[in-house]
């Protein structure tokens, strides 16, 4: 072990130890909340439209808001502190705040205590298998299976709500989580906005607001991480056989194309090869926003097909890499091959005629059936519904 090492190793130590005495001295501030996404890399997802609620509502002068953020602070309306996630601050306010808001697990050393509210509100219903379901781990940081279900297991032992998007997701999560806390069965907050702003002129704003061009019909390719593929703890490469130059070939004259990577992915590619064609988004857009303003929808495994589908948009699946992914990597809780909700291709030759010949249209039958099982809850209000359920409804409160 190097000096560096050696010195990050003792500053880590003793960053724990202050944590663990102020953690049990320090008193609760009854109105203090505590947001994070995707582990403090984003202003994203079900965190942000619960805290955006809090702030319409006026509540953010009712409750002292925190967020944690990785790099850089966020660009987020209402009255907050943020604070970066990890450090000195961080802890005080963990070992503080009496209502904790995340869609990710706390680090293992990270202990609830008695009267905290801890809302776990997820990321998205499950394709692949999560946590307890999972035979194999090759997430990078993981030393065994054995051990990752077993802290899997600690931390969600301490979540009070977790929020289910359908009834599959509640059986599942109550499974692979070992959860035995309230479900809170709403649909997910973050697809409030889908409800409310799925209009011409609301997405005609969008569009402006991230430069988008208005004359052209937009895709959007949100493929998922392959846990194989690390280029460090909690990072990983992007990962496609897609042929963007073909993609380009193909609608480069009607179409723009929207890469969104997934929130653990890091990635340096230099897409100005494409001209105006490929538009890519880092974690400070939202990918609600991205839905809005697409036409079409090309992922893989990714729980970002459950949240587009509310939208009824055409969904291809491009999965290059479904038999390892399927038999190796993860594995399936669905027959996804026969269940899928749009055609799914192997490769990019594929994936332009199954466009160009718009065979989504033959999957109506099976796209109105997903829908009917993955968004049963779902609707304009879940942030409300989540909020006074996690704040109360007593006669101090600011009614939601």
């Amino acid at each position: 072990m190097n000096i560096k090492m050696f010195f990050r190793k003792v500053l880590k130590t003793a960053c724990i130890v202050f944590y663990r005495v102020i953690n049990v001295v320090l008193p609760l501030k009854k109105n203090r909340i505590v947001i994070a996404s995707s582990l403090g890399k984003s202003y994203s997802g079900n965190p942000k439209a619960l805290y955006e609620t809090i702030v319409s509502h006026g509540l953010d002068k009712v409750y002292e808001c925190i967020w944690f953020y990785e790099k850089k602070r966020f660009d987020i309306p209402g009255n907050n502190i943020q604070v970066k996630y990890g450090r000195l601050k961080y802890l005080y306010y963990m070992a503080t705040a009496s209502f904790w808001i995340f869609d990710a697990r706390c680090p293992m050393f990270i202990k609830k205590r008695k009267n905290v509210s801890y809302l776990q509100t997820w990321h998205g219903t499950p394709l692949k298998k999560l946590a307890l379901d999972m035979d194999n781990v090759y997430m990078a940081g993981e030393r065994s299976i054995e051990e990752y279900k077993e802290n899997f297991r600690k931390n969600a032992a301490s979540w009070d709500y977790l929020i289910s998007q359908n009834p599959f997701s509640t059986e599942v999560f109550r499974r692979a989580f070992c959860y035995k806390g309230e479900v809170l069965e709403t649909g997910y907050p973050r697809n409030d906005v889908l409800f409310r702003k799925n209009n011409d002129k609301d997405i005609e704003e969008i569009k402006r607001s991230i430069g988008i061009p208005a004359d052209k019909k937009v895709i959007l390719y949100a493929p998922t991480w392959r846990d194989d593929e690390a280029s460090g703890i909690g990072k990983y490469h992007f990962s496609t056989a897609l042929n963007v130059g073909k993609m380009y070939e193909a609608f480069g004259k009607d179409m723009v194309m929207i890469i969104k990577y997934h929130y653990l992915v890091e990635d340096n590619t230099d897409w100005s090869v494409y001209g105006d064609f490929v538009y890519v988004f880092d974690q400070s857009i939202d990918i609600s926003q991205l839905y809005l303003v697409s036409d079409i929808l090309i992922t893989d495994y990714s729980s970002v097909m459950f949240d587009y589908s509310l939208l009824g948009r055409p969904m291809y699946f491009y999965c290059y890499d479904i038999e390892k992914y399927k038999n190796i990597l993860r594995g399936f809780y669905f027959d996804f091959e026969n269940m899928s909700p749009g055609p799914i291709s192997k490769t990019t030759e594929e994936l332009i005629e199954d466009i160009e010949s718009e065979r989504h249209m033959k999957y109506e039958e099976k796209y109105n059936e997903f829908r009917r099982m993955y968004n049963p809850w779902d609707c304009a209000d879940s942030s409300a519904m989540v909020l006074r359920r996690l704040l109360g409804t007593g006669k101090d409160m600011v009614k939601i």
